[in-house]
């Protein structure tokens, strides 16, 4: 069948099957904007464990992307100054996209630097340029540097659910007003042909912790608020709900990560006889930049029973992960070249991986652990500080 119709330029096009193939790719090419259907469609993307029963999350912290090779590293040796840029950052997330393969990276906010940046948008693209380029889908949050350039925090957060392979959702659909831009939740299923293959086996909770207190006298840090706490609490209790009713019935919730950008003020709990890395920031609480106030977001996690860690970023040379009531408190440890550091102290990334059980029938069935380490950027990208921060038959 042959129709008329007019292409992208204005003009007049004959629409074979072949024509109207390269009419598809050049709307696909064309179409930019959030609302277009072939842009929006990678948010339907569904996750899901693989064929070996695994789900392997790659957390990347406080890139603080600039302007590229233009862009001088912060807190690196000397040997280092002359030739170290954004650009090393961008490598650094490359190399770790090669060697971990994971399912799904996790950016947990100041992405940008954007006091430092020309345009917000065109750091943004670039920062997040090797994990576009990957194909493997990928989110964000937005930490307190973010919307400090030419772009307002919705703004950011506007450009970010608009690029390629990202999951990220601008806020619930189902909520009118919550505080914050990227509060979202992402369920990740079972592997397919199981009894668990539309089962959300492990949940996903991902929430804009904010920048800096817009409440006088309070000052320093933002924190999160009650609107976003109903939200988690609503949305907790309805994936509880829908995990333990059939098919395959179970008695307990599927555990779930929460990921944002600034530490809850619980982070100032632990010392180095009860966490696993290293706690080497100054200032703040026992070191820990957290609000200065306590918005009682842990007690709301606890409550809800599903969450077995929380993973942020912010303080760039506190890397450690600490137990608390039964939920892990982590940071990833700063990632990022134009970020504060420490010289000789290797950027880092955090990688978690759950695993699932094995049935009796030799299928696989829900989550079974919840492991975790960190790699530094150093020639054999070092693995360290292994750990399992949750195991479903110690239920620790």
């Amino acid at each position: 069948m042959i129709s008329i119709a007019r292409n992208v330029f204005g003009t007049k096009l004959k629409m074979g099957i072949h024509n109207l193939m390269i009419l598809v790719l050049l709307l696909s090419v064309f179409c930019l904007i959030p609302s277009c259907v072939l842009a929006n469609h990678q948010h339907n993307q569904k996750l899901r464990f693989d064929k070996n029963g695994k789900f392997k999350i790659l957390q990347v912290a406080d890139m603080h992307y600039a302007n590229g090779k233009s862009t001088l590293c912060l807190n690196v040796l000397p040997s280092q100054n002359a030739s170290c840029t954004d650009l090393n950052t961008t490598a650094f997330i490359q190399r770790m996209i090669l060697a971990e393969k994971p399912h799904l990276i996790v950016f947990t906010g100041d992405n940008i630097f954007g006091s430092d940046s020309l345009d917000s948008a065109k750091s943004m693209d670039a920062a997040f340029a090797p994990a576009i380029a990957s194909n493997i889908p990928w989110v964000a949050v937005l930490g307190n540097h973010d919307q400090e350039g030419s772009l307002s925090r919705e703004g950011v957060m506007k450009h970010i659910v608009g690029m390629k392979n990202t999951l990220s959702k601008l806020n619930p659909p189902e909520v009118h007003i919550i505080d914050g831009f990227g509060n979202y939740n992402l369920k990740v299923k079972g592997v397919k042909g199981t009894d668990f293959e539309k089962k959300s086996v492990l949940n996903l909770y991902f929430l804009d912790s904010g920048d800096y207190s817009k409440v006088l006298p309070i000052r320093g840090y933002d924190w999160i608020k009650p609107s976003q706490q109903f939200w988690f609490q609503r949305t907790s209790a309805k994936l509880q709900r829908a995990y333990k009713k059939g098919p395959v019935p179970q008695k307990e919730p599927a555990p779930a990560l929460a990921y944002f950008h600034i530490p809850l003020p619980e982070y100032a709990s632990f010392d180095s006889s009860n966490f696993t890395g290293v706690k080497l920031e100054g200032n703040g609480s026992a070191g820990i930049s957290s609000a200065s106030v306590n918005s009682g977001f842990f007690t709301t996690l606890v409550g809800a029973g599903d969450v077995k860690a929380v993973f942020t970023g912010h303080d760039h040379i506190n890397d450690f992960c600490g137990k608390l009531t039964g939920i892990n408190l982590c940071y990833a440890g700063g990632f990022g070249y134009h970020a504060y550091g420490k010289a000789g102290w290797s950027r880092r990334a955090r990688v978690v991986v759950a695993s699932l059980e094995k049935t009796a029938e030799g299928s696989w069935g829900n989550v079974k652990s919840i492991k975790t380490w960190k790699r530094l950027d150093d020639q054999h990208l070092t693995e360290i500080d292994g750990e399992v921060l949750w195991s479903k038959n110690s239920g620790a």
